[in-house]
C-alpha cells in the first residue's frame, strides 16, 4: 500500500451507535500494522441499496453488515460464499471493482469462541437454540459440522422453527419445538440464546427446565453488564453463563482476514474489551 493511503471500511446497520466494531478493527489494525479507517454507518432499511452502492463507488473496500440488513443485503451482492449461501445472510462485503462479494463470518466466529476460547465439546452434544430468526440461521450449519447428537430449535411459534429445521435437516439432526415444550426433550449440554427479547426489555421466554448443572449457556447478545439471559442462566444453576463478546471479536477477525489477508490475534483484543465487565 502506498504511504498515506487509508483504506475505508465500516459497519452498516440500524441502529448502529452501540457497535463495538470500530474499536475492535482499530485494535486489529494497530496490531497488524494495517493502514485503514473503520466507520459507523447508520442506514435505515429503505436506504440500504443506495448506501452500499455509494460506499463502494466512493472507494470503500469493505463493510460489515449488521441488524436488520443481513438478509436484505444478499440481493445486492454479485457472488456469495458457500457459508453465506447456506445461512441466507451476509455480514461481510468486499468491493471488487464493480462487483460485491458477500460472506458470513458469524458461524465461524461462534465456533471459534465456543471451541477455542471456552472449550465446549460439541461433538455428540445436545444443543438447544432459543429463537428461529436470522441469528439462528447463521449458526446452524457450522454447529452441525461439529457433529452434535442433536440440535433443537425452540421458538414461540412452531411454524418458524419447523421451517428453519427443515432447511438444514439434510445436513444433520435438527428438530423444532415451542418454548413451552422444551422440558419434554433431552438434557442439554449447550443452550444458545438467539432471541433479542431480553435486550429489548421484553419478558424473555427462557425455559428453566432446559438448565442442568452441567449446561453451558451462551448468549449471542453482549453488554457491559450481564444480559437478562446471562442472569437467568446463572440464577438457574448453569455450569457457565457466557455473553457473546468472544463471538463478536472472532467474527470480526474473520472479516478482517477476508479484507486484509492477515489474521489478527483475538485474545488480547477480547481481554481489552471485557476486562471491566462483571461476571453474571
Amino acid at each position: 500500500m502506498s504511504e498515506g493511503v487509508v483504506d475505508r471500511y465500516g459497519v452498516m446497520g440500524y441502529p448502529v451507535s452501540h457497535s463495538r466494531s470500530p474499536v475492535i478493527h482499530r485494535l486489529f489494525a494497530l496490531q497488524t500494522k494495517q493502514n485503514l479507517q473503520y466507520e459507523l454507518l447508520q442506514v435505515p432499511p429503505a436506504q440500504l441499496e443506495k448506501a452500499v452502492e455509494q460506499f463502494g463507488r466512493t472507494g470503500g473496500k469493505g463493510l460489515n453488515i449488521t441488524v436488520p440488513h443481513k438478509s436484505e443485503v444478499v440481493h445486492l451482492v454479485s457472488e456469495m460464499s458457500d457459508r453465506a449461501t447456506k445461512a441466507g445472510a451476509v455480514n461481510t462485503l468486499v468491493f471488487r471493482g464493480n462487483d460485491i462479494y458477500g460472506d458470513n463470518t458469524d458461524g465461524v466466529g461462534l465456533m471459534r469462541d465456543l471451541q477455542a476460547n471456552i472449550g465446549v465439546r460439541l461433538q455428540d452434544a445436545t444443543i438447544l437454540i432459543l429463537g428461529a430468526g436470522g441469528a439462528t440461521r447463521g449458526i446452524i450449519s457450522p454447529l452441525l459440522a461439529a457433529e452434535p447428537q442433536t440440535i433443537v430449535i425452540a421458538n414461540r411459534t412452531i411454524e418458524k422453527a419447523q421451517a428453519l429445521a427443515g432447511r438444514f435437516s439434510a445436513d444433520g439432526p435438527v428438530v423444532a419445538c415451542k418454548f413451552k415444550d422444551v422440558g419434554a426433550l433431552p438434557v442439554y449440554d449447550l443452550v444458545i440464546n438467539a432471541t433479542s427479547a431480553g435486550v429489548k426489555g421484553e419478558t424473555p421466554p427462557y425455559p428453566a427446565e432446559a438448565i442442568h448443572p452441567h449446561t453451558v449457556c451462551y448468549d449471542l447478545s453482549y453488554g457491559l453488564t450481564p444480559t437478562p439471559f446471562a442472569h437467568w442462566a446463572a440464577e438457574n444453576g448453569a455450569a457457565r453463563s457466557v455473553m457473546g463478546w468472544g463471538m463478536l471479536v472472532e467474527q470480526a477477525a474473520e472479516s478482517f482476514f477476508i479484507w486484509r489477508g492477515v489474521r489478527p490475534e483475538t485474545k488480547p483484543v477480547l481481554k481489552q474489551l471485557t476486562v471491566n465487565i462483571p461476571l453474571s
